[in-house]
């Protein structure tokens, strides 16, 4: 315990970077929107990280995966987790929008409206158990054209990563995901979404319990995650202040 105290202490005063190299550095399990930003807050020598989508990520946890923290881009996983018992009381700690992402260059959709004109282009989005995936059909229905889920959609994707990667090797000609996936690639650009078709975005994370109790590891990370230096560089990235 008084190592985990440490640690926290640490966690809380330090950048992440300057916690590494205790038998109690945490494996973090991480919405793979987070993979530009989360390795920033922490030492490659410190804290590993899984990156994936947030369903894929709680359901190995449940499976018995040796996570210390889970960071889900929807509270729902973390909520569920918490349900059962397998992860303590879930922190919000950032927010996020939806964008319209094409292709840097030559991009063919230039509103959602052009997904429901002329010859159909191919949108990419989650799937409907992964976080982007239900926002993108929340915003879809709120901006009248969830008819674009049958007429557009040709992938459902596993994270917000693998839409942008698609859309930024041609494979499709629009994707819905982060604004914050967009701004890190060159490849390509986020075209805003109305107000009205935004969905609310949070970010959660818990500390998965082991051997009984949550790790206190975990629960240090998801603590600093509150801390200025998180919350700066989760600024500095885009994302917006925990809700």
């Amino acid at each position: 315990m008084r190592r985990a105290a440490l640690l926290l202490a640490c966690l809380l005063a330090l950048p992440l970077a300057a916690c590494g190299g205790t038998d109690d550095d945490p494996l973090v399990y991480a919405a793979a929107s987070l993979k530009g930003v989360l390795p920033e807050l922490a030492a490659a020598d410190g804290v590993a990280f899984s990156f994936a989508g947030s369903d894929s990520l709680a359901r190995q946890i449940r499976e018995g995966a040796p996570a210390d923290a889970l960071v889900a881009a929807s509270p729902r996983y973390p909520d569920e987790l918490a349900a059962d018992g397998l992860c303590a009381a879930p922190v919000a700690f950032a927010t996020n929008t939806l964008a319209l992402i094409v292709p840097a260059a030559g991009a063919r959709v230039a509103t959602l409206d052009d997904l429901l004109a002329g010859p159909a282009l191919r949108l990419a989005i989650g799937g409907p158990e992964v976080p982007v995936g239900t926002y993108a059909r929340e915003a879809l229905a709120a901006a009248g054209a969830a008819a674009a889920l049958e007429r557009n959609r040709v992938s459902d994707e596993p994270d917000a990563a693998s839409i942008v990667a698609k859309v930024a090797l041609g494979s499709a000609d629009a994707g819905i995901a982060y604004a914050t996936d967009a701004a890190a690639s060159a490849d390509v650009r986020a075209v805003p979404l109305p107000d009205a078709a935004q969905p609310t975005v949070v970010y959660a994370a818990c500390a998965v319990v082991r051997d009984g109790e949550p790790s206190p590891a975990g629960a240090a990370f998801v603590a600093a995650l509150l801390g200025d230096d998180a919350q700066a560089r989760l600024a500095a990235a885009g994302f917006g202040a925990a809700p």
